[in-house]
């Protein structure tokens, strides 16, 4: 890997410029963000329906239907960062959680990894968002969300991706 210049450091981003050599041997300068990863989970309450979260986003400033999600935090593990995403966003906690997916979510300048979970077995508990998150449970028929990602309600890539990996790929052995 070329070496990288720092551009910009926070929270919990990293913004980078790398030289590198292309096939013609110029060199060019590539940005990138460098992110630790996040955890995503596909939350399945006893009677089928899933969990999902409306978000505020103030990147894109607007409300979000989405999968509960969080960045992990160095040295965490994602399934612990699921779990804890989980519990702070829904308040339910999961007696079982499994993996799903990993996928990047866009590799043409960024290096967050996404790590999908689907958890079952849940128990009610109280949230606790971080602060300022503006965070509502929404619990939705599975049809429903899925027919929320066709019809344009449901448009953040990761809860798309879990959900549409999770009916494709798991739905059906479970």
């Amino acid at each position: 890997m070329p070496q990288a210049r720092l551009i910009f450091e926070g929270r919990r981003i990293r913004v980078e410029t790398l030289r590198i050599r292309d096939r013609d041997g110029r060199e060019r300068d590539y940005e990138r963000i460098v992110h630790p990863g996040a955890a995503v989970v596909l939350p399945l309450l006893s009677d089928g329906r899933v969990v999902l979260i409306r978000q505020r986003r103030y990147a894109i400033d607007a409300e979000l239907l989405e999968l509960p999600a969080g960045t992990i935090d160095p040295p965490e593990a994602p399934m612990s960062c699921a779990l804890r995403e989980l519990a702070e966003e829904t308040g339910y906690r999961a007696g079982r959680l499994r993996p799903l997916v990993s996928f990047y979510s866009t590799p043409g300048f960024c290096t967050e990894r996404l790590h999908a979970f689907v958890a079952e077995e849940l128990e009610a508990g109280e949230t606790a968002p971080d602060p300022g998150e503006d965070i509502r449970c929404v619990p939705m028929e599975y049809a429903d969300a899925l027919a929320a990602i066709a019809d344009g309600r449901i448009t953040d890539g990761k809860t798309i991706v879990t959900l549409l990996y999770y009916d494709r790929f798991e739905r059906d052995r479970t």
